[in-house]
């Protein structure tokens, strides 16, 4: 893992309404969470990126499209951006259509140390079911959790679990996969059981509560790394704890 491998995040909340504010308030959650980062830039038709001096009404406006732009910092040494996008009903759990908040950050010692405060305002923010932040290089393994083959269901590396296609998960609080970090809502702890004192100790160790009756669980204390094999074992025995992740459990 290099200095500069990007941390991916992903939350997954409600689809944006007319008079939505969730767009600014995960922007500014992000922004509050790494000092001194300015997302005040976007990218044109012609792919290059202009400057928003009026950044927050320019939000403001695109969310009543239903619209969640990407906003990035200009900095082509420490890239960081935000984005969403829309997924529609035919693709989500419960047929319900979802706002899907993506990030990407250099994975150095500053993002590191505030990786945790950064999910828990974009996710606070965006008012998410649940969501991830995760090294790119296990976020790829993690995918192929999900993806189908050629020859049918998905077939995973590393003895991880085969995960449902989200729209065939049965409720949008059930998160659809792990990761390094994770955001559930207290519906969405709920719904996957947690916590157990009995069966959490381990896990209640690196979590910590949200103002809104959330968490936020880290799996390792490092960035999930899945050739170490200590981490591997992390990411296999949080799956057996929470079935319900990626649709697993009978409903």
């Amino acid at each position: 893992m290099t200095a500069r491998s990007p941390l991916i995040l992903n939350v997954y909340a409600p689809a944006l309404l007319g008079d939505d504010n969730r767009t600014l308030a995960a922007v500014h959650g992000m922004e509050k969470a790494l000092p001194g980062l300015r997302l005040e830039w976007r990218v044109t038709e012609r792919r290059r990126l202009a400057a928003l001096p009026q950044r927050d009404a320019w939000l403001t406006e695109e969310a009543t499209r239903g619209e969640f732009p990407m906003v990035c910092n200009n900095d082509e040494r420490y890239p960081v951006m935000i984005s969403g996008r829309h997924r529609s009903a035919y693709v989500s759990p419960g047929g319900r259509p979802q706002l899907q908040v993506h990030a990407k950050l250099p994975l150095d010692a500053a993002v590191i140390t505030a990786a945790a405060d950064v999910l828990e305002a974009v996710a606070e923010g965006a008012r998410a079911f649940w969501g991830h932040a995760t090294p790119d290089g296990a976020s790829g393994n993690i995918a192929e959790q999900i993806a189908p083959t050629l020859e049918g269901p998905p077939s995973p590396p590393r003895g991880l679990p085969a995960l449902k296609l989200f729209e065939h998960i049965r409720s949008p609080e059930i998160p659809y996969y792990l990761g390094w970090l994770n955001y559930w809502s207290a519906a969405a702890a709920q719904a996957i059981g947690f916590p157990d004192p009995s069966r959490d100790a381990d896990l209640l160790t690196r979590a910590r509560g949200t103002p809104s009756g959330g968490w936020v669980v880290q799996l390792t204390d490092a960035p999930l790394d899945l050739d170490n094999p200590a981490h591997l074992d992390a990411l296999k025995r949080a799956y057996e704890r929470f079935p319900e992740i990626g649709g697993r459990s009978a409903p």
